[in-house]
């Protein structure tokens, strides 16, 4: 299944308000990174349902890459109530699409819940701890936001401005700051008796 396609910033501004979680991945035709990444979306776009994805190529649609400062494809941004919230880079595996889907609308689930708290984890690709902490928190149905710190450098450098650390994993519970995966206390935190 073809992933439909915005013929321009308005038409993609307007899809993004309309919609709490909406993907728009950025390519080129022919480029040999685009074509992979387009490939690998589609078999996930065809799999998952609940999924609000878009494409777009830069050269045919001159705006969107302007007004979010895209000097990159390929790229997939994630919008959250019409804001870009993230920015996933190149051409990633079919599983990391699909995990990346599920984290993003399991997180937009869970906070329609109020009286949940608000977590966000500070991760990269490689991190091994990282991946401990995720599986954890999943495997207790804690709702969060992953934010990949090796693509993000704004978010590296909010991260290191929070905790006064540039290691990960981290992780921000309702603006408590938690290096490293220190199960203990993120337990007691989140209310996880095990």
């Amino acid at each position: 299944m073809k992933i439909p396609e915005v013929k321009s910033l308005a038409e993609l501004k307007q899809y993004a308000t309309d919609e709490a979680r909406v993907f728009l991945f950025l390519y080129r035709g022919g480029s040999q990174q685009s074509e992979c990444a387009l490939k690998n979306l589609e078999a996930i776009y065809e799999k998952m349902e609940g999924i609000i994805l878009y494409r777009a190529n830069v050269e045919v649609v001159h705006d969107i890459h302007i007004e979010y400062n895209i000097t990159t494809v390929p790229s997939l941004l994630e919008f959250n109530n019409g804001k870009l919230k993230n920015i996933v880079k190149g051409c990633n595996p079919p599983e990391f699409y699909k995990a990346y889907f599920e984290n993003s609308l399991f997180a937009a689930q869970a906070s329609e819940s109020n009286s949940r708290k608000e977590v966000k984890v500070y991760t990269t690709p490689t991190c091994t701890y990282c991946n401990a902490l995720k599986s954890h928190l999943r495997k207790h149905h804690i709702p969060f936001q992953e934010i990949d710190v090796s693509i993000d450098d704004a978010a590296a450098e909010e991260m290191v401005r929070k905790s006064g650390q540039r290691g990960v994993p981290q992780i921000e519970i309702d603006s408590q700051i938690i290096v490293g995966f220190d199960k203990k206390r993120i337990d007691q935190m989140l209310g996880i008796t095990e």
